[in-house]
C-alpha cells in the first residue's frame, strides 16, 4: 500500500495560481501513472489531469491549458501547478493512480477555494 499525501490548496481569488503537492510514501512514480483528482460538493470525483511513467501528460478540457502536471521521481512526488483559477475550481484535490482502475487509499486531499 502507498500512503499519499495533498498539500498546497488554499483560498484564492478568480484569476489566481496555486500550485499543489502530492507526496508519496514510497518510490512509485517509475512504475505508476498518477492522476490529479477533484471533488466539489455534491459532484463525483473527476481526473483533471494525468501523467504517466513516460511523462506523457493529459488534460481534461475543463482545465487545459490552465493547468500542468508534472512529478519528480526522486522526490516521489507529483504537482499541479494551476492558474487562472476560477470558481468552478473550487473543489477538494485529491492524487492517485491513474489510467488503471485501481486505486490506493484515497488521502485527505487538499482543499482549494476559489472566490473573491
Amino acid at each position: 500500500q502507498v500512503q499519499l499525501v495533498e498539500s498546497g490548496g488554499g483560498l484564492v481569488q478568480p484569476g489566481g495560481s496555486l500550485r499543489l503537492s502530492c507526496a508519496a510514501s514510497r518510490s512509485i512514480l517509475s512504475f505508476y501513472d498518477m492522476g490529479w483528482y477533484r471533488q466539489a460538493p455534491g459532484k463525483q470525483r473527476e481526473l483533471v489531469a494525468s501523467i504517466t511513467t513516460a511523462s506523457r501528460t493529459n488534460y481534461a478540457d475543463s482545465v487545459k491549458g490552465r493547468f500542468t502536471i508534472s512529478k519528480d521521481n526522486a522526490k516521489n512526488t507529483v504537482y499541479l501547478q494551476m492558474n487562472s483559477l476560477q470558481p468552478e475550481d473550487t473543489a477538494v484535490y485529491y492524487c492517485n493512480r491513474a489510467r488503471s482502475g485501481i486505486f490506493w487509499d484515497w488521502g485527505q486531499g487538499t482543499q482549494v477555494t476559489v472566490s473573491s
